[in-house]
């Protein structure tokens, strides 16, 4: 047998046109994204839009740029030019976004406007967890005795251990964010360079 396997023309009308939800698997950690930012109340925790204004140009209403910036946090996406990238090719995010496509500027000044809001969520997925029994209150403690077993320091937690962890992730959100800002202050100072050599070459 010769040949290989061969690619769908791009030109093809398909007879039944293709859902966008049939493109993320129901499995998919996307959708719990969704539903967890689509259950908040972002007026509560603070976040700025929620009600739209009377004139002017229509904003994107801040669940679809927090869910944004929840899949980047999730993913290591740590700049808002990639953010935007993301919104415009990758079919997760497409998905969760519902085909919008915002820019960097808008993404990068949702962060600045709403940098306390989008800590109080992490706090509220914590919350959310510790509900759904994945984190436990309680501590469990057998009289001191040692029992060998198949489980690694990454499988038991303790009270301080518990913290610990709460702790990192409030460090790494802190970071996540932190990394995002540096990259659209380098982006930026690049773009002023850019403007700068062009002004020199045409003068």
């Amino acid at each position: 047998m010769t040949g290989f396997v061969a690619g769908a023309a791009r030109g093809q009308i398909a007879l039944l046109p293709e859902c966008l939800d049939d493109w993320v698997d129901e499995s998919n950690p996307v959708r719990a994204v969704d539903v967890f930012v689509d259950a908040l109340d972002l007026r509560d925790l603070g976040f700025e839009g929620v009600d739209p204004a009377a004139t002017g140009r229509p904003a994107y209403h801040p669940s679809a740029l927090l869910k944004l910036y929840i899949y980047g946090y999730l993913n290591r996406v740590h700049s808002s030019r990639r953010l935007e990238c993301e919104a415009g090719r990758n079919l997760e995010v497409i998905w969760l976004l519902g085909r919008l496509a915002p820019d960097h500027k808008t993404i990068a000044d949702f962060r600045k406007d709403n940098g306390p809001g989008i800590k109080k969520v992490c706090a509220q997925f914590v919350e959310l967890c510790r509900k759904m029994g994945l984190l436990a209150k309680a501590s469990v403690a057998i009289d001191g005795s040692k029992f060998k077993a198949v489980n690694s320091r990454d499988n038991n937690f303790t009270k301080g251990k518990l913290e610990r962890r709460l702790k990192q992730i409030e460090e790494s959100v802190a970071r996540y964010l932190s990394q995002i800002e540096t990259a659209d202050r380098q982006a930026a100072a690049g773009e002023d360079k850019l403007e700068t050599v062009t002004l020199t070459i045409r003068s």
